[in-house]
């Protein structure tokens, strides 16, 4: 897959259904009702990236503060989604050792990962930051996951809702509708090609989280040191 065709395809769909008002609004983000739950392995960008991301956000609050923008703390980049988030989920079902124990199997011999967010893409419901990394290790890294899982017997619902390929981060959601939809437009245009920076990738965390990545709901299960 050409990663930045796919972006800049993404992207131009995503703005003609913004322009038409045909995205679609996240009914569920401000519902108190929402128990979907489930586990991913995470990555976050260093304090530098996210400062960069930050200022683009504040841009945009101050032409429509009605919509949802991530704090610093809940922007990730999803590995996998282990357990994707389903109503109900009890994380007492299962044993936090046992993923963790195919997780750091699946790490043996990945190289060094580094990320850069260069640009900006969008989805019919989201915008996201574009990631390109620097090698084929976290691919190299997702099939390991998406074998050793199936293999393991444990729980996963690996690539049920979609197979993800990208190093995209998600940074904000539409909430209502768009407000002065053509300025909010103008600083999408403004940062679609931005280099918010680039970093190496650190650590992995396993989280227990929900559907947003929220910091009042996410879990710390497990944290994998790179060497």
């Amino acid at each position: 897959m050409d990663l930045k065709q796919h972006y800049n395809s993404l992207y131009n769909q995503s703005i003609e259904k913004i322009a038409a008002d045909t995205y679609q609004i996240d009914n569920q983000i401000d519902s108190l009702s929402d128990n979907r739950f489930g586990i991913s392995l995470l990555i976050r960008p260093d304090s530098h990236t996210k400062k960069n991301i930050q200022g683009f956000l504040d841009e945009l609050k101050q032409i429509d503060p009605e919509q949802y923008y991530y704090p610093s703390s809940d922007i990730h980049i999803t590995v996998l989604s282990i357990i994707s988030c389903y109503d109900g989920f009890d994380l007492a079902t299962i044993s936090i050792p046992d993923y963790a124990a195919v997780i750091e199997k699946s790490l043996i011999e990945i190289k060094d990962i580094a990320i850069n967010f260069k640009g900006i893409t969008a989805s019919p419901s989201a915008i996201m930051l574009q990631g390109f990394t620097n090698s084929n290790s976290l691919d190299d890294l997702r099939n390991n996951l998406r074998k050793n899982f199936t293999n393991s017997g444990l729980e996963e619902s690996i690539d049920k809702r979609y197979s993800i390929n990208t190093a995209h981060a998600t940074v904000a959601r539409f909430r209502k509708k768009i407000s002065n939809k053509d300025k909010w437009i103008e600083i999408l245009e403004k940062y679609r090609n931005f280099d918010f920076g680039n970093f190496k990738v650190d650590k992995y965390n396993l989280v227990y989280n929900d559907w947003y990545q929220r910091k009042q709901f996410v879990k710390e299960l497990h944290e994998f040191q790179c060497s």
